[in-house]
């Protein structure tokens, strides 16, 4: 499981393109992830992500990477 925060910026994106969300999905899935889940949530948290990695290393990376594009 995931849980992600957003940027201004990034609620920004989803707003003006909510296709986004499945872009990024892809793109997780390219970096060998499964996007088996997501919920958008009220609270600290904007989603929850049910996330399926083949190992801890692989989810690092790519909590990392969508880490630092600072949209979220």
């Amino acid at each position: 499981m995931m849980l992600t925060t957003s940027t201004a910026e990034g609620r920004k994106t989803v707003k003006e393109k909510p296709e986004r969300i499945k872009e990024v999905n892809q793109e997780v899935e390219q970096m060998g992830v499964k996007v088996l889940q997501q919920y958008a949530v009220l609270g600290p948290y904007v989603f929850v992500n049910i996330l399926d990695a083949p190992n801890n290393e692989i989810i690092s990376k790519v909590a990392v990477k969508l880490g630092s594009r600072g949209t979220i």
